[in-house]
C-alpha cells in the first residue's frame, strides 16, 4: 500500500511544478514584448544619430532663447576669482564673440587689491567702439573676492548661477545646440567629472578621469560624438589648471591638439604664457 503522506508530498510537488511551468510561460511572453536595455550598452551609435549645427554657422535668436527685454541689451555679469581664473569661461567667451556681437569689459572689484595683467586684458580690446543698442549681448567679467564663479543676468526672475560647470552650460547654451537625451546626459556627466573629479578630485580620482576620457576618445574625435560640445571646452580647461596635461594618455593628447588648433583655445594658451 502506498503511504497517504507520500501521496501529499507528490500531489504537492506537481502543483509546485505546475505554477512554476505557468510562471515560466508568463515571463517568455513579457520578454517578447519588454526588451530590457542592457547597462553595457555602447550609446556611441545613438550620439552619432543626434542631429548637430556647426559652431561657426549664424547666430541663434538670442530673444527666442533668453526672452525679449523691452529691446534692451542682455547682459551677462560674471564675478570671478582672480587666484584660479575660469578658463573655460573665457573660451566660451570668444567662441560667443565670433557668433554674436559681444560688448565685453573687464573690471576690478575692491575686494581684490592686484589682478595680473593678463587677466585685466583677458578679452583683448574692443576693436570697434559702437553705440550700446547695436551689440546683441553684453559680457561683464568682474576679478573679485569670491570662492566660486558667480553669473548674474539681465532677467530679474531668473537667479544667479553659482560654479564654473553651470555657467559653461548656460553660455554654450546660448549657441542654440539641440541633443537627445542620451547626448545631453553624457554631456553633463563629463561637465561634472572634470569639475568635480578632475579639477577638485584625488590624484586617484584624476588618474581614472584621464583613462576615461582615453576610453571614449578612442571611439569618437570629442568627448561626445563628433561635434565640439561644452564638455570638451570644461575638460581641456581642467587639464590645463591642473597640470594633468603632459601626463595624459596618447587618445587626450590628440583631442587636446584639436582644441588647441580652434582660435578661442590657442588665445587663452597665449593669456598665461
Amino acid at each position: 500500500e502506498v503511504d497517504p503522506s507520500l501521496e501529499a508530498l507528490e500531489s504537492r510537488q506537481e502543483e509546485i511544478l505546475k505554477r512554476l511551468y505557468e510562471l515560466k510561460s508568463a515571463v517568455d511572453g513579457l520578454s517578447k514584448m519588454i526588451q530590457t536595455p542592457d547597462a553595457d550598452l555602447d550609446v556611441t551609435n545613438i550620439i552619432q544619430t543626434d542631429e548637430y549645427s556647426p559652431l561657426t554657422t549664424s547666430g541663434a535668436d538670442l530673444d527666442l532663447m533668453l526672452g525679449k527685454d523691452y529691446g534692451a541689451l542682455k547682459d551677462i555679469v560674471i564675478n570671478a576669482n582672480p587666484s584660479l581664473p575660469p578658463l573655460s569661461l573665457l573660451v566660451l567667451h570668444r567662441l560667443l564673440c565670433e557668433r554674436y556681437k559681444i560688448l565685453s569689459a573687464v573690471h576690478t572689484h575692491s575686494s581684490v587689491k592686484k589682478v595680473p595683467e593678463n587677466l585685466l586684458k583677458c578679452f583683448g580690446e574692443q576693436t570697434k567702439k559702437q553705440p550700446r543698442h547695436e551689440y546683441q549681448l553684453g559680457f561683464t567679467l568682474i576679478w573679485k573676492d569670491v570662492p566660486k564663479p558667480q553669473m548674474k543676468f539681465s532677467i530679474q526672475t531668473m537667479c544667479p548661477i553659482e560654479g564654473e560647470g553651470n555657467i559653461a552650460r548656460f553660455l554654450f547654451s546660448l549657441f542654440g545646440q539641440k541633443y537627445n537625451a542620451v547626448t545631453s546626459t553624457l554631456i553633463d556627466s563629463w561637465v561634472d567629472t572634470t569639475i568635480f573629479q578632475l579639477k577638485e578630485g584625488s590624484s586617484k580620482e584624476k588618474g581614472a578621469v584621464l583613462r576615461s576620457m582615453n576610453a571614449a576618445l578612442g571611439k569618437t574625435p570629442w568627448l561626445v560624438g563628433n561635434e565640439l560640445t561644452v564638455a570638451d571646452i570644461v575638460a581641456w580647461c581642467a587639464l590645463q589648471q591642473t597640470g594633468s596635461a603632459n601626463a595624459a594618455p596618447a587618445h587626450v593628447q590628440k583631442w587636446m591638439k584639436s582644441c588647441e588648433n580652434l582660435a578661442p583655445f590657442s588665445s587663452v594658451m597665449k593669456l598665461f604664457k
